[in-house]
């Protein structure tokens, strides 16, 4: 009989990319692959450019927000529709196990994989669980944590800590593949500015106000979001981008130094690479503050430097970087005594053989 699974997770680049990263492993592995998201998130975008085999479904998804707006009336309809929607897929597809990266689409699927006995594998990738995992973690089969602290506040029955899951390819980089792409030289150091999957302002604004200064020091290639290259700044060392695919491997090779918000599947791409970095994490008047935590837990292991939004200016920023890259040496050391990730791999026996005692 063929092998079935089926996927879930979205809203953020961070709730796919576990996902993007295991599921060739299934495929290579002959199982049927399902993935169910919402119909205009960004986990839509991702599975159907990257994974055309993978079957993916659409249900209605309703936002768990934390503050007051009329839309909060609506909601809990459309996670009810959406619970409705994935038992659906669920009845018709008849996955072996269900794995959920979280989001607010993942819940309607663990509530109805739960209903029909289907074991429910989630990752959880913050410190602290999001509220969409909050929900669903009752309901899971097992509970598999990026950080060794976040295992200590679950159940002992079914948290596991593993660490982060890499993507294969994450070490396959070209440093001079990744140069030439930029059009850079061997003559100076190499910054990479990424603001997560949307740019992040107050870091690109940063780096553009501040261009002629950074310039003298570094080349710069900097992943800033839809819409917000300024195509007049480009010159020769720096070298803007809305986003990138397949060259992001080479890119982050050509790196010596990397400045970023603080995603967990993100810094824990640079901690598996030995890149030095400068966290600057999403304040928490603009989130539940995981990113402060991801990046304070980092800190506290010598692995970077980290600012708040709050101090950021360019004194500050330029004189952090410098020292940053001045004591890169020791921060790599720090960094190559750990090695809290799992391969894609590695991730597929374990999930494999971990669900199978679930069923």
């Amino acid at each position: 009989m063929t092998k079935k699974i089926v996927f879930t997770g979205g809203g953020s680049a961070g709730h796919v990319s576990v996902n993007a990263a295991i599921i060739p492993e299934f495929l290579k592995n002959d199982w049927d692959v399902t993935y169910i998201g919402s119909k205009k998130g960004i986990e839509k975008n991702i599975i159907e450019t990257e994974f055309p085999e993978v079957r993916y479904e659409t249900i209605s998804v309703g936002k768990f927000r934390r503050y007051l707006s009329v839309e909060n009336m609506k909601d809990p309809f459309r996670v009810i529709k959406g619970i409705f929607d994935a038992r659906k897929i669920l009845k018709k597809t008849k996955p072996d196990f269900i794995f959920s990266k979280g989001g607010f689409v993942s819940v309607p699927v663990v509530l109805a994989g739960r209903m029909l006995r289907i074991p429910i594998a989630i990752h959880e990738s913050d410190y602290t669980p999001g509220l969409a995992n909050k929900i669903a973690m009752p309901l899971a089969s097992k509970i598999f944590t990026t950080f060794q602290e976040t295992e200590k506040e679950l159940p002992k029955e079914k948290a596991m800590y593993l660490g982060a899951v890499l993507r294969d390819g994450i070490f396959t980089g070209n440093a001079s593949a990744g140069k030439a792409f930029c059009g850079f030289t061997n003559n100076k150091p190499v910054l990479l500015v990424m603001g997560g999957s949307l740019g992040a302002v107050k870091i690109n604004n940063l780096i553009t106000d501040n261009l002629d200064a950074l310039l003298k020091d570094y080349q710069i290639i900097h992943i800033c979001g839809k819409g917000n290259v300024k195509s007049e700044l480009k010159q020769r060392g720096y070298a803007p981008f809305e986003f990138v695919h397949e060259e992001l491997f080479d890119l982050l090779a050509a790196a010596d130094v990397v400045v970023s918000r603080a995603g967990s599947n993100s810094i824990f791409e640079f901690l598996g690479l030995q890149k030095p970095m400068l966290l600057i994490p999403l304040s928490a008047n603009a989130s539940r503050g995981d990113q402060i935590l991801n990046a304070s837990s980092f800190e506290k292991q010598g692995f970077c430097k980290v600012l708040q939004e709050e101090e950021l200016n360019d004194r500050i920023f330029n004189a952090t970087l410098a020292d940053l890259l001045k004591k890169s040496d020791e921060y790599q050391e720090k960094m190559r005594q750990k090695r809290p990730f799992k391969t894609a791999a590695e991730m597929y026996e374990l999930l494999l053989k971990v669900m199978a005692a679930k069923k």
